[in-house]
């Protein structure tokens, strides 16, 4: 055999070995930045119990229209209301902190982390307004599959939260333990709500028993159309004075109000946003 043909033999040989060890591997992991790639890692992510990751997964999903997409959707809007909603009570928190520490010594470390939680509720907000708008304007469906497991985590208020209203500063590692389990309360009471359990974790765990919990789209929709209404104090002139924001989550919640069948919560909620608006001098 010619060394020439040596070679070829021999590479041959190469390629099919490394062709049957790729083989054996099974089918290969989603590549990185691809839809599949970031729907394993929000379910990773959320497994894990890091629901601020999670959310961002999703994120990254629904920003074009692929093959999960319609299966995010509902998931981003729930993970992002919860984590507004939990932002927003962290801020308040340290803005009673920081009244508390006013009178005897330095609140600046209160003020601080008042601002560092109101921007990323209102990133959040953003996000939770961004998603619903997809999602109401997404195929015609009567039922939404929340496809995730109930969340971890307790519906209590944890007792960090009493320490920092009372003026006493928590450590760094004690912060990151509490944004944690905030977190966690935050997407917890939204999933409970967007069941129809609101408030009721146990009624709610029940429901998510059975796997992939499907919901009416019209309370759906509803309850997280009350939840952007309460999320917009967090753009009110006495927090950040972001008069556009609050518009374009009212927008969205009036939107709904008009476009499923009336009911007694669709009346409350019309009157509640029209209050709002009324009051801080607002038109959509």
């Amino acid at each position: 055999m010619s060394s020439r043909n040596r070679l070829a033999f021999v590479s041959a040989i190469l390629v099919f070995g490394f062709l049957l060890i790729s083989c054996s591997g099974g089918p290969k992991p989603p590549q990185p930045g691809t839809p599949a790639f970031y729907w394993a890692a929000a379910g990773e992510m959320y497994r894990a119990g890091d629901y601020i990751k999670t959310n961002e997964n999703l994120g990254q999903i629904t920003r074009t229209d692929n093959e999960f997409t319609a299966r995010a959707l509902p998931w981003e809007v729930v993970m992002s209301a919860g984590l507004a909603q939990a932002y927003s009570e962290l801020a308040d928190t340290y803005e009673a902190g920081a009244r508390v520490a006013a009178r005897s010594r330095n609140p600046a470390p209160f003020r601080r982390q008042v601002n560092i939680f109101r921007n990323a509720a209102s990133a959040a907000a953003i996000q939770f307004a961004e998603a619903f708008h997809k999602l109401q304007h997404a195929e015609n469906q009567e039922t939404i599959t929340l496809e995730f497991d109930f969340p971890r985590g307790s519906a209590g208020q944890p007792l960090e939260l009493k320490k920092v209203s009372s003026g006493i500063l928590v450590p760094d590692a004690e912060l990151e333990l509490l944004k944690r389990t905030m977190a966690q309360r935050g997407v917890l009471l939204a999933a409970c709500g967007a069941v129809g359990a609101v408030e009721d974790a146990a009624r709610a765990l029940e429901i998510f028993k059975a796997g992939n919990p499907q919901v009416s789209v019209a309370a759906f929709r509803v309850h997280m159309a009350s939840q952007l209404y309460e999320v917009t104090e967090l753009f009110g002139p006495t927090k950040l004075d972001q008069p556009q924001r609050a518009k374009l989550l009212l927008r969205e919640a009036m939107e709904t109000v008009e476009e499923v069948p009336a009911s007694r919560q669709t009346k409350e909620l019309r009157g509640k946003v029209e209050g709002l608006l009324k009051k801080h001098k607002l038109t959509l």
